[in-house]
């Protein structure tokens, strides 16, 4: 066999090994920091949340709809680095917007996971009604332009939207202690160093939302740059991922929430697998009865398509929902399809008198271009829904062009250098020179030379 051939085996075996240990072993998956394959929101359920825009605390002349798309803008930005696949984001009439979130039981998760409009407030301690120590909003004086272009001095409150570029982690080795860094602009620089000259010594509280993340002393006065210190790790990540997302800056409420329970659910996931099964296993007894030893051949790499898919889906990963389901589903078709073609361009060659080894090169030369236009076609086509999909806010769609691109990317290889490998491996066995075994013809179905 030549070594072209053998290193293509090989390829094949390292691959299905990959899709085997992916789908199979455990260890292999912690280490490539892979779960099970996700379920999408019909499948599994999930948080279902409505939130309204108040425009009543924004200027008269703010545009309602750019306020809207910049709070979906920033909740995708928030929700995607949390990992979530396929979260719902639409926009509800003229001020709502509905999220949901597969997989996500827990409505205090996902609320946590959008966050609060306002994420970081500086307070400074002062006294209440009634004499006692209470937090209240740390301000300092910035010079702005009225009206009349004047120049005038205006009272402003300390938050999170005067930071400058991204927030960052740091663990200084010494107290493992993390360590929340960040920058202000020029306005946040001026107010800063106005509230820490005169907090000396007394403590500045930092609230996220209306907690108290951590009240640190102010040792002396600070301009550029600032540090948030005393929380956990896991709440300092948190805390990061929701500051680098963006701010919202129009104020949300809450008006529904509750959990969503799976639409299909557990058993149609299992009655999906008892299909895909049966179906796969009826489409190989048809390709063996028909085809004889090439549709054994077609099996055993329909099988090993299968298994490369759905190791594909748990890789990339992707959220499986019904319509993913029957992308994949259509993949297979596609599949099979390709090595008809390929067959039947072999029994052509077969019919001229050609030789069984000739006919397989022949044969999966000239059905390639077939092959290549209806993939190629296929591949345009997901390209289109996934662009609809992601412009009209439909994970399904979406779900599906991802689904049904993989399953024609890897159908193309199963059936062109799988199918093809597999045959010219028993291209020097006796089986291949079987009439019986390898594609009867009967004498009728012979083409004479000058026929040819």
């Amino acid at each position: 066999m030549p070594l072209k051939n053998k290193l293509t085996l090989l390829l094949i075996f390292v691959l299905l090994a990959l899709a085997l240990m992916t789908l199979f072993w455990a260890p292999f998956n912690e280490a490539i920091d892979r779960e099970e394959i996700k379920l999408g929101l019909d499948l599994k359920g999930g948080a279902h949340l409505v939130y309204e825009a108040d425009f009543s605390q924004l200027p008269s002349d703010t545009d309602h709809g750019e306020a809207i798309k910049g709070a979906m803008t920033v909740i995708e930005n928030r929700i995607n680095a949390y990992g979530v696949s396929e979260p719902v984001i639409q926009r509800m009439g003229d001020k709502r917007i509905l999220v949901q979130l597969p997989g996500i039981d827990n409505i205090e998760e996902a609320k946590r996971l959008i966050g609060e409009t306002a994420l970081i407030k500086f307070m400074e301690q002062g006294t209440d009604e009634n004499g006692n120590v209470a937090w209240k909003p740390a301000t300092g004086k910035l010079t702005v332009k009225n009206e009349a272009g004047q120049d005038v001095e205006v009272e402003q409150a300390l938050t999170s939207q005067y930071f400058k570029g991204k927030v960052e982690l740091r663990i200084p080795s010494g107290t493992n202690q993390p360590l929340v860094t960040f920058d202000w602009n020029n306005d946040g620089a001026k107010l800063f160093e106005q509230i820490t000259g005169r907090l000396i010594g007394k403590p500045l509280g930092i609230f996220m939302g209306d907690e108290l993340v951590s009240s640190p002393t102010v040792k002396s006065v600070i301009k550029d740059s600032g540090v948030i210190e005393g929380m956990q790790i896991g709440e300092a990540r948190r805390l990061i991922n929701l500051l680098n997302a963006g701010r919202i800056d129009v104020p949300l409420q809450t008006v529904e929430e509750h959990d969503v329970s799976a639409t299909l659910g557990a058993d149609f996931v299992h009655k999906s697998k008892v299909a895909g099964v049966v179906g796969t296993l009826v489409i190989i007894l048809f390709m063996i009865l028909y085809y004889r030893l090439p549709g054994v051949i077609a099996g055993l790499a329909l099988l090993i398509y299968a298994a490369l898919v759905i190791a594909a889906f748990k890789a990339v990963p992707v959220t499986l929902t019904l319509a993913g389901i029957a992308g994949f589903i259509l993949s297979i078709g596609m599949a099979v399809d390709a090595n008809v073609l390929i067959f039947e361009r072999m029994r052509e060659e077969i019919r001229t008198g050609r030789t069984i080894r000739a006919s397989v090169e022949v044969g999966f030369s000239r059905a390639w271009p077939a092959i290549r236009d209806s993939n190629v076609t296929t591949l345009i086509t997901c390209g289109v829904l996934y662009w609809m999909g992601s412009a009209l806010t439909v994970p399904s769609v979406k779900g599906f062009a991802v689904t049904l691109a993989i399953g024609v990317l890897i159908s193309m290889f199963s059936a062109l250098i799988i199918t093809k490998s597999f045959l010219r491996l028993l291209g020097g066995s006796q089986l291949m020179n079987n009439q019986i075994l390898f594609m009867p013809i009967s004498k009728k179905q012979m083409i004479s030379g000058e026929e040819r």
